[in-house]
């Protein structure tokens, strides 16, 4: 059985003052990949993540869709809000 996981995490303070996205690529339950907005560029964890890492960190295409991959966490949030956030 082999398994390929794609995990997106936007992380939220203060409303949308400041959003950081975390996305994770995990094979066979190993994270061998992740992207971080905080650092903007990708980080690999095995043989096979820090190839990915490099390549894809050298690719303006993939980089640019990753920042604007953050604008869409913002605009997720507005659009989720009224009944996630300010429901009490």
């Amino acid at each position: 059985v082999l398994q390929w996981l794609h995990k997106a995490e936007c992380l939220f303070i203060n409303g949308t003052e400041k959003v950081r996205l975390v996305v994770r690529f995990i094979y066979n339950r190993e994270e061998f990949l992740m992207f971080d907005s905080d650092v903007e560029h990708f980080v690999g964890f095995t043989p096979l993540g820090e190839k990915n890492a490099k390549k894809w960190n050298s690719d303006p295409a993939i980089m640019e869709f990753m920042r604007a991959h953050v604008d869409r966490c913002r605009h997720n949030y507005e659009v989720a809000a009224p009944i996630t956030v300010e429901r009490r």
